[in-house]
């Protein structure tokens, strides 16, 4: 019974560890901005496996110098109630747990009546941006219940000790958007070649479309669906607040 206890004893005062390590880094956060993320480290390292194929861009801006256009258009598209929400949308996270569990076994009866292998259902999601950013800065892209928990913690923990502001800048300058392209400012660069201070209303709104995919629409910059969408959250900016 002792070693059981025993290691018991040690999971529980590793896990305290790692709990007060995320805080620690996440505090610096409020006055250093992070080098880099856990999603840009990986993403390094498979750049520099393809022989001429490392190009990176990115450049930290303060939240003053990225374009309100851009903050009210990432806004409206990923997470309209950022403002008020405490980093996490609980009933957006129990559909989305609804919809792929029914998902799953639909799979499964397909699979059964064709006598083949489940082939795995398309995840849906309920990010809010806080917990993209939890994401993006500390864990790994694999979907575990226990990932899953670890981020919920480091959303509330960013959300907490950070507040939305320093949130949101921080999310607009390491956010992904394109291949080697990270933050606003390589953004606003590398697509319209001015700074993101400098960002219209659509030219911003064609952005924040871009983020769940943004190395597929860097493929297809004409795409319609992203024309489209983009003059859907052009409307929508104006009911976007501002932290």
């Amino acid at each position: 019974m002792k070693p059981v206890l025993h290691w018991i004893g040690l999971i529980a005062i590793s896990f305290v560890s790692l709990q007060l390590f995320f805080v620690a880094r996440i505090a610096l956060m409020r006055v250093v901005p992070p080098e880099s993320t856990a999603f840009q480290r990986s993403e390094a390292w498979q750049l520099a496996r393809r022989p001429g194929s490392l190009h990176w861009q990115q450049q930290w801006v303060p939240y003053a110098q990225i374009s309100d256009n851009l903050k009210r258009a990432v806004i409206a598209s990923e997470d309209d109630n950022f403002v008020n929400n405490d980093g996490v949308e609980w009933e957006a996270i129990e559909k989305a747990w609804q919809k792929n569990a029914k998902a799953e076994a639909l799979a499964l009866q397909r699979a059964q009546r064709t006598h083949s292998s489940a082939k795995p259902p398309r995840i849906v999601g309920a990010s809010t941006i806080t917990q993209q950013l939890a994401k993006n800065l500390f864990l790994s892209g694999e979907r575990t219940l226990l990932r899953k928990g670890q981020e919920l913690a480091l959303t509330m923990l960013l959300d907490r000790i950070l507040g939305k502001r320093r949130v949101l800048e921080i999310y607009l300058n390491s956010v992904e958007w394109g291949t080697g392209v990270f933050g606003a400012e390589a953004a606003a660069e590398r697509y319209y070649h001015k700074p993101a201070a400098r960002l219209s209303a659509y030219e911003a709104a064609r952005l924040a479309v871009m983020l769940p995919r943004p190395k597929y629409f860097e493929r297809v910059p004409n795409s319609g669906y992203l024309a489209s969408r983009a003059s859907t959250i052009v409307g929508r900016m104006r009911d976007a607040e501002l932290p």
